[in-house]
């Protein structure tokens, strides 16, 4: 197994890409700790992985908060003594499809705290425990919109910055043997996306972008999740600095 006797940490756990994503690093052998603000949800994903033959447990946080984040880590550390990989996946898009013109400060804020800030907070705290050891891998959820979306100013400019940060991480950590890279991914079907859209304008959504992707379908969380996992791995021990398209192909 590829992650054998890792202890990681995923956040955003009971979404559809982390849920995905700690799964995956529980069949592969890892201890997986499950971080979401929606403690419900994370513990319905924990008991899939149990079921699986998988180990983990679930850490109620809001990442937006230093201290909570603080916390978390400081909890973790007591417990196992270590921290060999760090997922972040929480986030997502509160202000979207605004122009420019209707850009709203307050959910503005939102974004750059759920998906940068909660980003920077939890790689810090995982720095201090990875340095000592001398070992980790970081890997931080971007978005194929880092390059620019004309209806998602404020969400891409947070995964932007999140590449910008993860490069800038990899070359302070990499003496440590800390390697970080980020994942873009294209469109992903989640029940979140779906609901909020609704089935009717979810599928014609998705209909119309996947036959715009030169594979023809958009991404599932497994997807996701297998990327994660190889930049999780030791198979990615060179490899950091480095942002990982998810895309069918979208922007060829």
């Amino acid at each position: 197994m590829r992650l054998a006797d890792k202890i990681a940490l995923v956040t955003g756990a009971a979404g559809g890409i982390g849920s995905s994503t700690a799964r995956c690093f529980a069949r592969e052998g890892a201890r997986v700790v499950l971080a979401d603000i929606d403690v419900e949800g994370a513990s319905r994903v924990l008991d899939q992985i149990v079921l699986e033959g998988g180990e983990g447990r679930v850490a109620g946080a809001d990442l937006t908060s230093e201290k909570e984040v603080v916390d978390l880590f400081s909890e973790l550390h007591e417990e196992f003594g270590r921290l060999e990989i760090l997922v972040n996946i929480a986030g997502g898009d509160f202000d979207p499809m605004a122009s420019v013109e209707e850009i709203d400060a307050e959910r503005m804020t939102r974004n750059l705290d759920m998906n940068l800030k909660s980003c920077v907070l939890c790689c810090r705290e995982a720095a201090k425990i990875m340095k000592p050891q001398r070992y980790g891998r970081m890997v931080n959820m971007s978005s194929l919109v880092w390059r620019g979306s004309p209806g998602q100013f404020t969400y891409s400019a947070s995964k932007g910055a999140i590449y910008s940060f993860t490069r800038s991480i990899a070359i302070a950590l990499g003496s440590s043997n800390i390697t970080a890279n980020a994942l873009a991914p294209a469109l992903v079907e989640v029940d979140a996306f779906v609901r909020a859209l609704g089935p009717e304008r979810w599928k014609a959504m998705s209909e119309a972008t996947a036959a715009r992707y030169p594979l023809g379908r958009i991404a599932t969380p497994d997807d996701v999740a297998k990327a994660a996992l190889f930049f999780a791995s030791d198979d990615a021990a060179f490899i950091t600095g480095q942002i990982l398209e998810i895309s069918g192909g979208a922007r060829l």
